[in-house]
């Protein structure tokens, strides 16, 4: 770019700048009516022209720093905040990215013809320079906005996997001082990891003595699981409770074996009953088993 186009386009910068300031209130009351802002500030329009009206103040200084390509321009930290709440309103209304940005894109034409109506009155002032570097700068704008869309729908998505894993784990009080994490699934790294804190949780808020673990529902282990699992038992048992693995099943004890995983110093039982006879027998209950009449521990 040559120091005439450099200066040129400066003194453009400074224009939409000096224009974007005069008219702030006129371009918010236009842009409280687009879709960006009406469907993000249902309850109040002021709201929204108010929203509007800092979105323009921070277009201003962006200008003004001759920055106008620049999604880093320090112009745009006043409003990121602002437009990352926005962005991730509209994600969790469905909207798409792309449908976000059109939605900015649709901000455009109503400033544009502001902005030529506006140099009309100017003498000797043609628009097609100012109007392409107002048109670069909301270009910049959408690219910001797509940006913050993205970034807000990662997050919402990262926000559900962890609900999902928190229902996925629930942890069950079976009796007083007993809980209880029925796993069903596969387990990985990320939901293993749910599944301790959230026993450990349960632990300490129902005072437990012992949690059992019960992987009936789990259709394969692997090293990786296991080892896991190993990890949850001594976190438990470094809470205070003795932790039972239940529902071990053939196919999964044969795996065990061959991969060489010592759960010598684990208490298995074979099923989420067994288990749970077991921890009331230690803490002193008798389980009668009313077709024989037998009782006694399992």
């Amino acid at each position: 770019m040559t120091d005439q186009s450099t200066a040129n386009r400066g003194t453009s910068t400074r224009i939409i700048s000096d224009f974007l300031q005069r008219r702030r209130e006129q371009i918010a009351q236009r842009w409280a009516d687009e879709a960006l802002f009406r469907t993000v500030f249902t309850v109040s329009r002021d709201e929204a022209a108010e929203a509007a009206g800092s979105l323009v103040e921070a277009l201003a200084s962006v200008a003004l720093s001759g920055r106008i390509e620049d999604l880093r321009a320090p112009g745009f930290t006043g409003v990121r905040e602002q437009l990352t709440r926005m962005a991730g309103s509209r994600a969790r209304g469905g909207a798409a990215p792309s449908q976000i940005a059109d939605e900015v894109a649709a901000l455009r034409p109503s400033i544009t013809d502001l902005l030529i109506t506006d140099l009309a009155g100017s003498d000797g002032e043609a628009p097609g320079p100012h109007v392409i570097t107002l048109t670069v700068l909301m270009g910049t704008l959408r690219l910001f906005v797509m940006e913050t869309a993205l970034s807000a729908g990662e997050e919402i998505i990262d926000r559900q996997r962890v609900q999902l894993l928190e229902v996925a784990t629930p942890v069950i009080k079976l009796w007083s001082g007993i809980v209880a994490v029925p796993l069903i699934g596969t387990l990985d790294s990320a939901r293993s990891q749910v599944v301790m804190e959230s026993l450990l949780e349960a632990i300490v808020d129902q005072q437990a003595k012992f949690a059992i673990l019960d992987i009936t529902g789990v259709p394969t282990v692997d090293s990786l699981v296991a080892q896991h699992l190993m990890k949850t038992v001594a976190a438990a048992r470094l809470m205070g409770a003795e932790c039972i693995v239940s529902g071990i099943r053939p196919a999964i004890a044969q795996t065990i074996v061959h991969l060489g995983i010592d759960l010598g110093s684990v208490i298995t039982r074979a099923s989420l009953a067994d288990a749970l006879a077991y921890a009331l027998h230690q803490e002193g209950a008798v389980i009668v088993d009313r077709a024989t009449g037998a009782g006694g521990p399992r």
